[in-house]
């Protein structure tokens, strides 16, 4: 009897590990691209000059950027070491793709004033939680009622990037709306209950160890979506969290309806949190914690970004002629 085919090895084993689904359908995409560059051989036929040809292949004739390179990389490594049981040598002779040293995209705080002023209902609430205490638009949308703490007035964000938690500040201002909200969170699941419904996908292996869990309103999603959907591996009936391309979208439309020039997302959200508090005195290893950045080094592209355009810096055309 055959065992599972390969693609179904690699998904079974990252979910094994407990990784994102996202991360699952990124590993998979690259394993099947790879497999149909070197015309549909087996990846244990292939070797490490197999995997320079493809990467090379990316930078030079595709010219894809140096964090798609790197993540095709990290799949294909995962791939044999985890599912084919092959250590790979130390892959060197790769052409690595350019990563340009690019400053983030930062807005005013009256820039960021314009676009929430074009934003209404739950996309207002996420774009303002996301500059109000410098949240990435999944972390946002995929928050739970539980690490809402109103007494101590702070979130609790739930395996972040690099599988992370950490506590971020719950803005003052958005208290009272978020309340508001909550009741009506809480009342869309008492209909989800009575109507037989009313489960909420849990991490992990929760939903073995705690029976009941899913249904209890302390795991429901703060921004939960509007339709029931089945769930990908157990076909429970879930109400998952809002989507981020809606936020992301009603982001997009606002920037452009408040004639902002620059490219403006919603990570610039994110972007401009940090640059403004550095603005106000807070000091860098604060605003590392607050954003969850592992080096400081991370941190420090804002203050770069405080420092463009020579702030602080008279111009020599501005300078009146010594007598």
């Amino acid at each position: 009897m055959e065992g599972p085919k390969l693609l179904d090895q690699l998904r079974l084993t990252i979910r094994r590990r407990h990784y994102s689904y996202r991360t699952e359908k990124t590993y998979v995409n690259w394993t099947r691209r790879f497999i149909r560059f070197h015309g549909l051989r087996h990846p244990r036929d292939l070797g490490a000059e197999d995997i320079k040809g493809y990467l090379n292949h990316l930078a030079n004739e595709r010219r894809v950027s140096a964090s798609t390179q790197s993540q095709a990389l990290a799949a294909l490594l995962f791939l044999y070491k985890h599912v084919l049981g092959i250590d790979l040598p130390w892959l060197e002779g790769i052409d690595r793709a350019r990563k340009p040293v690019r400053l983030p995209v930062v807005l005013t705080r009256a820039e960021v004033q314009a676009v929430l002023a074009r934003l209404q209902g739950v996309c207002w609430l996420a774009a303002s939680l996301m500059y109000g205490a410098g949240l990435r638009v999944l972390e946002c949308v995929s928050l739970r009622v539980k690490d809402v703490d109103f007494a101590y007035r702070q979130i609790t964000v739930r395996d972040g990037k690099g599988q992370k938690d950490r506590i971020i500040i719950l803005p003052d201002g958005l208290r009272t709306p978020l309340e508001r909200h909550l009741a009506m969170v809480k009342t869309l699941h008492e209909r989800d209950l009575e109507a037989g419904f009313g489960h909420a996908p849990l991490p992990d292996a929760l939903a073995r160890k705690y029976r009941n869990a899913d249904r209890e309103w302390g795991w429901q999603f703060v921004f939960p979506s509007t339709t029931r959907s089945p769930d990908r591996y157990t076909a429970v009936v879930h109400r998952f969290h809002l989507s981020p391309k809606t936020v992301q979208s009603a982001m997009y439309d606002a920037v452009r309806r408040a004639e902002i020039r620059k490219p403006a997302s919603c990570h610039t959200l994110r972007h401009s949190f940090a640059t403004h508090l550095l603005e106000s005195g807070y000091d860098i290893r604060t605003v590392q914690e607050l954003l969850g950045h592992s080096d400081v080094k991370t941190t420090m592209i804002y203050t770069h970004v405080l420092n463009r355009g020579g702030r602080g810096v008279l111009s020599p055309l501005d300078i009146p002629p010594s007598r």
